[in-house]
């Protein structure tokens, strides 16, 4: 008998268990639809910045003209990081994973926040040092990824946006602007998804009244893994190994037949197209044309309609930001810290709603092992 069945109340992995009340995000599961605070994802996407999602993340509304102008002056102002971050940078393998250098460089620069001290249920506080780690996290990902090459830090440029600050540091060239706008798009897209699971992990461990930054380390921890945050990687490695246009039909459909994994199609929150996907899809596809890898777009064309065809199943937004991240120019193995230089903004804005309402999250578990084992002392053992 299954473990279902025998524990009605039992769902592996909290599938469709309710653990909380949120007015941050909604799937809508049904239309292939995404909300931030109200808003369609589509058109923060596409009709916005990243900024203004971020703002309206943390403070519940999009911002006006003047609003956003001082919200961008703040996030340039608190853009650099403490040299004592670096120092720490520095001391690490050169083969760390850039997740592991992001998780570190956030735990170094949290005794070094104003409001440190502040107590976790100061709501002002937690905002300020929630626009800090948004505004940081580009630079220590960009940054971090220099250290990591041997190379020196750069100094973030205040002109610059989010999405555009990454990619200076990261390449130490001036970014075109209409390329930045994809990466932008995509952290729009990446910034908010309800309660998955590193977002749950960031409310659990701030529930306990632990501080926002402890929270962006969690979240970080366990957006690493490659079954959460990880697909966008093992996606481009996917469509790398396929390689060319000829290839593609034959590999999907023997890897349907052998029933290997297919990595970025399909999420479990959505019964048909993944809403973040859609527009991705199409400024990912120019993007590879304009950047002249448009054979990955054609690989995508055939990858998406066997699926489609065959599984009725679609990609979600990891396929297409995977090659949109490599016509960017973007390692692999950064494609996943440019969810956290995104999500920041989606966990803090969780974390400001926990600790609103806050209860210390412990769910109940099933207990399966013996009971009424005699102790036998160990030299008797």
């Amino acid at each position: 008998m299954s473990a279902t069945a025998t524990y009605p109340n039992y769902s592996p992995g909290l599938e469709g268990v309710i653990g909380g009340i949120t007015t941050i995000s909604d799937i809508i599961s049904e239309t292939s639809t995404l909300v931030y605070r109200g808003y369609n994802v589509h058109d923060l996407a596409s009709k916005g910045s990243f900024e203004e999602t971020a703002y309206l993340l943390l403070y519940g509304k999009l911002p006006n003209r003047a609003e956003l102008d001082a919200f961008k002056k703040t996030l340039a102002e608190e853009r650099e990081v403490p040299e004592q971050v670096y120092t720490a940078l520095k001391q690490l393998p050169a083969d760390t994973h850039p997740m592991d250098i992001a998780k570190v460089g956030f735990a170094v620069v949290a005794p070094y926040d104003p409001d440190y001290a502040a107590p976790a249920t100061d709501q002002a506080a937690n905002l300020r040092k929630a626009v800090r780690i948004l505004a940081k996290a580009s630079t220590i990902v960009g940054n971090g990824h220099r250290i990591r090459q041997g190379l020196e830090p750069l100094k973030p440029k205040a002109e610059h946006t989010i999405a555009q600050n990454f990619l200076y540091l990261m390449s130490g060239n001036e970014p075109d602007p209409e390329v930045a706008h994809v990466l932008d798009s995509s952290l729009t897209l990446y910034a908010e998804h309800g309660y998955n699971a590193s977002t749950f992990a960031c409310r659990v461990t701030v529930a306990t009244l632990s501080d926002i930054y402890s929270g962006i380390v969690t979240g970080i921890g366990t957006l690493r893994g490659p079954l959460h945050g990880g697909a966008n990687e093992e996606a481009m490695k996917m469509i790398m190994e396929i390689g060319a246009v000829e290839n593609a039909e034959p590999w999907i459909r023997d890897a349907l037949a052998t029933k290997k994994k297919i990595m970025g199609f399909g999420h479990r929150e959505y019964k048909k197209r993944d809403p973040r996907a859609i527009y991705l899809t199409v400024i990912a596809k120019e993007l590879a044309v304009k950047n002249n890898v448009s054979h990955f777009a054609q690989i995508a064309d055939i990858l998406e309609n066997v699926m489609e065809t065959e599984k009725g199943i679609y990609p979600n937004v990891d396929f297409p930001a995977a090659y949109a991240y490599y016509a960017l120019g973007i390692p692999i193995d950064l494609y996943t810290p440019i969810f956290v230089i995104a999500r920041v903004s989606g966990w803090s804005a969780h974390v400001l709603e926990q600790l609103s309402n806050n209860r210390l999250i412990r769910p109940a578990c099933i207990y399966e092992g013996p009971h009424s084992v005699e102790f036998v002392p160990v030299d008797q053992r």
